[in-house]
């Protein structure tokens, strides 16, 4: 009979903590030993070993690692320093530059205002930004003057070739220089409204799906999600995303009680010399100074691990943190699923869905990830990726440009995995 009972107990325990489990947390957890969700302490203590090496190195001046599972916070760790120069050491709730990581909040912003019934995805944006009506195709570029001859398009863009960066959009080029489009952000007194519709009018590099074609795709989302909401865009997004999921430090610009969180911009100078500060100047300041009127979706937003991290879990919920639902399972399948039928991105291998890199069956063979892992990276050297198989979200924060590719979020993420034992 004890038998019996004990073996009901271990079968009642054992369901309970696969229901736990199977429950989607609504806050990150700490305080358990990563051992209780299947994640090895001292195969971890080879991330710590890694990144002060590549420190010593001088590849890197600090980092920030933060990876968790079923939820539950295995590493919330800073390294090395904010500032070398200033002898001040990186802390975890540091600010970081997110750069192109500012694309996936964006985008599930465009996909909140979807689930509104505001639009289709397969609508043209001329619907909503007319500028964008009889957008041509460019043929060539004189280089002397940067004129250039084009040919009308064939179709329009829509909302899904924006999310997905087969608009033809590029980022910054000899003809975008000469209308003043704005690289990336801007420190000038302009908005949106005013240089959006300039980009619209200029010639595409192809015809709308033909091509992945990374660029300003999601500077225009951040533009529309302003005339769809009718809100300004840093408003929205504040209000719908950031003050919901509590990422109190996430933004377009820091605020002057924040500033000294800000980390210091490094470049690297060559193998021996490693590192050195990049010098003050807009690509450094662009948080902190300037007229503070441009939003950019696709690269304005600084956060910090914690609080990108809840973006990441909300994703890994189906849509739901913080007890907010602000997406349903459904879009959230939508968004990761591939949106760019036979093309690819990066090597050839990934696909992309609406706003994130998907990684397939033959992108697996590069790096430990599960098939169906998706995330995406940023300029200065910031990187995330969200694994709905092993339940699992990793934030890796540096803040290095240029570099010259040197890989280290790799071997993090390797290392990352290579902890997880169950």
């Amino acid at each position: 009979m004890k038998k019996k009972n004990s073996l009901f107990f271990y079968l009642f325990l054992s369901l309970v903590s696969t229901t736990l489990l199977a429950q989607k947390p609504q806050q990150f957890t700490s305080g358990l030993t990563p051992e209780k969700v299947g994640v090895s302490s001292e195969r971890l203590s080879r991330v710590e070993t890694l990144i002060s090496q590549k420190i010593a190195e001088k590849r890197i001046p600090g980092a920030v690692v933060f990876a968790a599972r079923h939820g539950q916070i295995v590493m919330n760790k800073a390294f090395g320093m904010n500032d070398i120069e200033a002898n001040k050491p990186l802390k975890n709730n540091d600010i970081f530059r997110m750069m192109s990581m500012s694309k996936a909040i964006t985008s599930i912003a465009v996909m909140m205002l979807y689930e509104e019934g505001k639009f289709n995805l397969d609508d043209p944006i001329s619907k909503f930004i007319p500028a964008f009506k009889n957008s041509q195709i460019l043929d060539s570029v004189n280089p002397a003057d940067s004129s250039y001859t084009a040919h009308p398009a064939k179709k329009e863009i829509t909302i899904r070739h924006l999310l997905t960066h087969t608009a033809g959009i590029p980022y910054q080029n000899k003809i975008y220089e000469k209308a003043k489009i704005p690289f990336y952000f801007s420190v000038k007194p302009e908005k949106l409204s005013e240089t959006i519709p300039r980009l619209a009018a200029l010639p595409k590099m192809h015809e709308p799906g033909e091509k992945f074609t990374y660029g300003l795709n999601t500077d225009v989302l951040g533009y529309f999600v302003e005339i769809v909401s009718g809100m300004p865009f840093d408003k929205f997004l504040k209000q719908r995303i950031f003050e919901p999921l509590q990422m109190n430090d996430t933004g377009f610009y820091v605020d002057e009680a924040k500033k000294d969180r800000l980390v210091k911009v490094y470049q690297e100078v060559g193998v021996e010399a490693g590192i050195s500060p990049r010098p003050k100047n807009e690509w450094t300041e662009y948080p902190l100074t300037g007229a503070k009127t441009y939003f950019s979706g696709g690269a304005g937003l600084t956060s910090t691990a914690q609080d990108y991290a809840k973006i990441c879990q909300l994703m890994l919920n189906n849509g739901v943190f913080n007890n907010k639902r602000l997406l349903s399972r459904k879009t959230v399948e939508l968004m990761t699923m591939n949106q760019i039928n036979e093309l690819t991105v990066r090597d050839g291998t990934n696909k992309f869905g609406l706003g994130f890199e998907i990684f397939t069956g033959e992108g697996i063979t590069k790096l430990p990830v599960s098939e169906g892992a998706y995330g995406w990276g940023g300029m200065y050297y910031t990187h995330y990726m969200i694994d709905p198989k092993e339940d699992f979200i990793m934030v890796v924060l540096f803040q290095v440009f240029p570099t010259k590719g040197w890989g280290i979020e790799k071997q993090v993420q390797q290392l990352l995995y290579q902890s997880i034992i169950d």
